[in-house]
This record gives C-alpha cells, structure tokens and sequence, in this order.
C-alpha cells in the first residue's frame, strides 16, 4: 500500500477503538465572519470585474 502501512494497527471488528477526541473544527468561507472592508472590497473587484469583461469589448467593438 504505502511507506505507513506498518504504522497502522489490524482491523479488528469485535473491539472497534473510536477515537476520544473530538476533530478539529475547519472554518470555511460562508461561516466566517468578514468586515465591511472586506465586502468593499470584493465589490470593487466585482465592478472592475464587469467593466472589464463588458465594457472593454463595447469600446473596442
């Protein structure tokens, strides 16, 4: 399998070890907290976004 496969105990199903520990906690975009700066921010790379992409082909065109 790979280079830890001795590192990893026999399966055993009569004695099933569940871990005591909790995972940790992963803090992923939608339930983060962010400031109004940062809504600036991204609102700003938003326009300048669609200028770009609709209005630079307009005045070439």
């Amino acid at each position: 399998m790979g280079d830890h496969a001795e590192d990893r105990p026999d399966y055993d199903p009569e004695h099933i070890d569940v871990p005591t520990d909790a995972p940790p906690l992963r803090s992923t975009a939608p339930q983060s907290d962010f400031t109004l700066g940062q809504v600036g921010v991204g609102l700003l790379v938003t326009i300048v976004g669609l200028v770009v992409t609709m209005g630079l082909p307009f005045v070439l065109a």
